[in-house]
C-alpha cells in the first residue's frame, strides 16, 4: 500500500466521523432507527479504513473483513427504508439479515463456492436500494437535490463490493482485475465517502 492509498483511507475515516458526528447530532433532536443504522454503517467503514492504514491490503483476504464489510451497505440500505419507506421497514429488515447471515455462512463455513450467487444478490438489492429511494425522495420533492449524492455512493459501494468479493474467490469481474482494484480501491472509499456525508449531511439540515 502506498503513502498516497494511507493518506486517502485516513482522510476516508476522518470524513466518517464527522458523518457520525452529524448523523447523531440528528439523532439526538429527533431519535429514529434509521439514524442509528446509518451510524453503524460509518462506524463500520471508518473501522475498516484504520485496520487497512495499519495492516494492508492483505486484510481484505481475511474472510471476517467481508463480512463484517457487509454492514456498510446493508445499514446504509436498512436505515433509508426506515426512513423513507417505513412500510417496508419490517419485510426489509429480514432481507437484510437473512443477507447478512448467509454472507456470513458462506465466507465462515467453508462454502466459499457459493458466494458467487450469494454477493451478487445480497450486494446488488442493497445497491438498488441506496440508488433508488434516495433518487425517489429528491423526485418527490421528499428530499433537497443534494441528497441525490447517496445514489452515486450507492453505485460505488456496489460496483466495489462485488470486485472485492470475485477477487476473495480469485476471479474477475468486469474490468476490476486485482491491480485495477486495489489501484482504485482508496480513491473510491473516499469519493464512496464524501458522496454519501454530502447527500445525508444535506438531508438532515433540509
Amino acid at each position: 500500500m502506498s503513502l498516497l492509498d494511507r493518506i486517502l483511507l485516513l482522510v476516508t475515516g476522518l470524513v466518517a466521523l464527522y458523518a457520525i458526528w452529524r448523523v447523531y447530532q440528528a439523532h439526538q433532536k429527533a431519535p429514529k432507527t434509521a439514524y442509528v443504522l446509518y451510524m453503524l454503517s460509518f462506524a463500520v467503514l471508518f473501522v475498516a479504513g484504520v485496520l487497512l492504514i495499519l495492516f494492508g491490503y492483505g486484510l481484505l483476504s481475511s474472510p471476517w473483513v467481508v463480512v463484517v464489510t457487509t454492514l456498510i451497505p446493508l445499514g446504509l440500505a436498512t436505515g433509508l427504508v426506515y426512513d423513507l419507506k417505513p412500510e417496508w421497514a419490517k419485510a426489509y429488515s429480514v432481507y437484510a439479515i437473512l443477507g447478512f447471515l448467509a454472507i456470513a455462512a458462506v465466507y465462515l463455513g467453508g462454502m466459499e463456492h457459493l458466494a458467487k450467487f450469494v454477493m451478487p444478490i445480497v450486494h446488488g438489492i442493497a445497491g438498488l436500494t441506496i440508488v433508488l429511494l434516495p433518487l425517489m425522495a429528491v423526485s418527490q420533492g421528499a428530499a433537497p437535490a443534494g441528497f441525490a449524492l447517496v445514489a452515486v455512493g450507492g453505485v460505488l459501494i456496489g460496483l466495489g463490493g462485488i470486485a472485492l468479493a470475485f477477487l476473495k474467490m480469485g476471479k474477475q469481474f468486469l474490468f476490476f482485475s486485482q491491480e485495477v482494484v486495489l489501484t482504485i480501491l482508496a480513491p473510491l472509499l473516499l469519493l464512496m465517502t464524501l458522496a454519501y456525508t454530502w447527500g445525508f449531511v444535506k438531508k438532515l439540515l433540509a
